[in-house]
């Protein structure tokens, strides 16, 4: 086994371990109350894997995206609500270490979350920019004895109620037009969560993204020294839609599995025949292994990029762009076409709520995946790079 592999294995067996006897337990209650997993985090947290992305000399294992999609995937077989909280956490920890490392600010933060296993949440989305996060109203104020206050309007906070840091998106200065953001970590410590509106969701109930009413203060030193344009390009957009594809296809992966469990129940009440649902069934495999295969092939790629300024200036491009954009819509798509699959290969017991094969939670899950950040305006900013951009 290689030093990669091992750095990684105990913490994949941990979480396969978590997602069945802990998330797996708590998903339809967490479900029926929208209520934030608590359980599967404290699990989590216990096993270290909240700082799996924190590097090495910061004391944490320095998980690739590969790796850290390969966690969020097992633990969203259990809950797929448990598995977007790890991927959205893992993307703000990715964003500091990404961009903000050699600043002592944010590596003593990121010191912090490994021995204490802190949840980081963000708020990107506001009132006014109609879920353009590349835009932003609010602005952060500066003050000339070092410190900083940042209120803002945000239509979703995805587990904010429950986390210790946000990340908020905001306009650089008052001054600043709506394009020129910068992305500052808030601790939980010393800013006033008013929730706005209520989050009662056909599916992802647990993940607890109404909306709230900021107001914060804190050190000018937890502004991340690079602006979003770039951290967006390089890390949010990449560690999204590749963790978000990983996550999908972990439910994906539950559905399908108990479609093969009732398949192979049928063929062992009739040995010698093979029941007519097995062609359904691996229809069904063949468009799982596409989805995990795709998520796979671009986290692999963008491993490969490195952390050089080759790398980064390779994550501009449009290419890039499109290569992201087209594994968020394609996975997001994929999903429920091949949880609905597994429904009608199990038939009514997968449609009954109180069944042990119910894929209820599993397909409303399955739903959300096309309206974070929707899939029409992403296929039209595909479209727009399309229209420039030549074949090599």
């Amino acid at each position: 086994m290689t030093p990669e592999a091992q750095r990684a294995q105990p913490l994949l067996e941990a979480a396969r371990r978590i997602a069945t006897e802990v998330a797996a337990v708590h998903a339809a209650d967490v479900d029926a109350k929208a209520r934030f997993p608590t359980e599967t985090v404290a699990a989590l947290k216990a096993a270290g894997l909240l700082s799996a992305p924190v590097p090495g000399h910061l004391g944490g294992p320095g998980l690739n995206l590969r790796e850290l999609g390969a966690l969020c995937a097992a633990v969203a077989q259990g809950c797929g609500s448990s598995g977007m909280v790890l991927a959205m956490h893992y993307i703000q920890v990715a964003c500091v270490t990404r961009h903000a490392l050699g600043h002592e600010a944010f590596e003593q933060a990121l010191r912090e979350l490994v021995q204490q296993q802190q949840v980081w949440a963000s708020i990107t989305s506001e009132v006014g920019t109609f879920g353009d996060t590349r835009s932003s109203v609010c602005a952060v104020q500066r003050s000339d004895d070092g410190h900083f206050t940042l209120d803002k309007e945000a239509t979703t906070g995805s587990y904010c109620a429950h986390a210790d840091a946000y990340f908020v998106t905001c306009r650089r200065h008052s001054e600043a037009p709506a394009g020129d953001q910068v992305l500052v970590m808030v601790q939980s410590a010393n800013a006033q969560l008013t929730q706005t509106t209520t989050w009662d969701t056909m599916g992802m109930r647990g993940t607890c993204s109404p909306g709230f009413s900021l107001r914060s203060q804190g050190p000018q030193s937890h502004i991340l020294p690079v602006g979003f344009g770039e951290i967006s390009a390089q890390t949010m957009v990449p560690y999204s839609h590749t963790l978000w594809a990983a996550l999908w296809s972990g439910i994906a992966s539950d559905a399908h599995a108990k479609a093969a469990g009732s398949v192979r129940a049928e063929a062992r009440r009739t040995p010698g025949n093979v029941p007519l649902r097995a062609r359904a069934l691996a229809e069904a495999s063949m468009q799982l292994q596409a989805l995990r295969h795709n998520w796979h092939a671009v986290a692999d790629q963008f491993d490969r990029l490195g952390d050089g300024p080759e790398g980064r200036e390779a994550l501009q491009g449009m290419d890039w762009a499109l290569r992201f954009n087209h594994l968020k819509t394609t996975a997001s798509e994929a999903t429920p076409r091949i949880v609905h699959a597994a429904l009608q290969i199990i038939g009514l017991p997968a449609y009954k709520n109180d069944s042990p094969l119910s894929l209820s939670r599993q397909y409303r899950d399955a739903l959300s995946g096309a309206l974070m950040v929707a899939n029409d305006r992403i296929t039209g900013k595909s479209a727009a790079l399309l229209c420039v951009l030549k074949d090599d």
